[in-house]
């Protein structure tokens, strides 16, 4: 069988939850399946920023790298309903699209797709008018009924799917996400930490959040519980900096001015994108994990966090509950005084801490890359 994925989403090399989400189970189904031939589509007008290299190594992987102008090819996959993309690839029999994009394939192709969260339909006011011009063209609606079968990230995202499209339950599976191998918790004298700790320019003591810095997100109730939490003038919280990590979203001048208008500004700093190799490091040197979003698919940093033996605070919103599970506290996002009390209680109760330090441990093992790759190669093999 010839499978084709579509990976045009790996094109900016950035390391967002949809990038890794493709490139880890991508590397977990090859190591898997020497069977079937799996042709990896790409386009871009430059040179892609991906690595493509990684996937090369693999006997039974082609990759098909285009050069045609991305908003010419998206006009006549959107109006022209042509060129076939499996066509393109020289015939396949389905066709794996990671996220959704511009496509156009021949009616005998069968089409997987994978939906990360419907966002953009819920909560629409938290995108560019851009963005949301940009999914009305890509029609998501149009695509899941087009599909031969649909991955959801969670149960949450599932329902989401059947109860906004319409979509028959069956035809959706639900596929968890993981994390990478690499993250997990370092010993406190690894030399690596000292190394992330100086290129970050990072405190010795800090409530960490990572993701991108966007509305949905939800980052001024962070810095609203800070100051809260700063204003006690407690001598065992006053040593606590709070850390804002992550690319630069829509809507990123407003937030990072409520950063600048907080009193405890001085104590907040905000930083680039970590690089996936540093992720490890910057996990294990925070004191405590915060990711009050509004709404998540899954919400990988959560688990990052958890595998890492950091104490993870969450939003109880859509998937979260399902990916903490009992191995975090859990909050309601549109009340910074539940996340200000849940921080406070973490960081002043060393029994408490550890305890739940250690149920977090236990639920990220629960998600690895290995079995959700299982699960896409009998959903493909079906």
């Amino acid at each position: 069988m010839r499978v084709g994925v579509d990976i045009r989403c790996l094109v900016e090399g950035k390391n967002t939850g949809v990038e890794e989400y493709t490139v880890n189970l991508l590397h977990r189904l090859f190591e898997l399946d020497q069977k079937n031939t799996y042709v990896l589509f790409i386009n871009s007008w430059h040179e892609p920023k991906a690595q493509l290299g990684q996937f090369k190594k693999y006997k039974n992987v082609v990759v098909k790298q285009f050069h045609i102008p991305n908003k010419l090819l998206n006009f006549c996959f959107w109006y022209l309903r042509w060129p076939h993309l499996d066509k393109m690839l020289g015939g396949v029999d389905k066709f794996w699209m990671p996220n959704i994009n511009f496509v156009a394939l021949s009616n005998e192709t069968k089409l997987i797709l994978t939906i990360h969260d419907l966002s953009f339909e819920i909560f629409a006011q938290t995108f560019s008018f851009k963005r949301r011009l940009w999914h009305h063209f890509i029609n998501p609606r149009a695509l899941c009924q087009r599909a031969d079968k649909i991955i959801a990230v969670s149960d949450s995202s599932k329902k989401d799917i059947v109860d906004y499209y319409g979509i028959e339950a069956s035809k959706v599976e639900r596929i968890y996400n993981a994390v990478a191998g690499e993250i997990e918790q370092l010993d406190r004298n690894d030399p690596r930490l000292i190394a992330v700790k100086e290129k970050y320019h990072l405190p010795f003591n800090f409530i960490f959040y990572l993701g991108t810095v966007e509305p949905r997100k939800n980052i001024p109730a962070i810095v609203a519980a800070f100051d809260q939490l700063k204003a006690l003038r407690n001598p065992q919280l006053d040593k606590f900096k709070l850390v804002i990590a992550g690319g630069k979203g829509w809507g990123v001048k407003k937030i990072l001015a409520k950063m600048r208008e907080a009193k405890s500004t001085s104590d907040i700093i905000f930083t680039s994108c970590i690089t996936n190799q540093d992720k490890a490091a910057v996990y294990t040197l925070a004191s405590l994990f915060v990711y009050p979003s509004f709404f998540e698919g899954f919400g990988i940093p959560v688990l990052e966090a958890m595998r890492s033996g950091v104490p993870v605070v969450a939003a109880n919103v859509s998937s979260l509950p399902e990916v903490v599970g009992d191995g975090g506290l859990m909050v309601d996002p549109d009340n910074p005084n539940e996340l200000y009390l849940a921080i406070k209680e973490l960081l002043l109760d060393k029994a408490f801490y550890e305890k739940m330090k250690n149920k977090g441990l236990r639920q990220s093992i629960r998600f690895n890359w290995t079995t959700s790759a299982r699960e896409l190669l009998a959903i493909l093999g079906k």
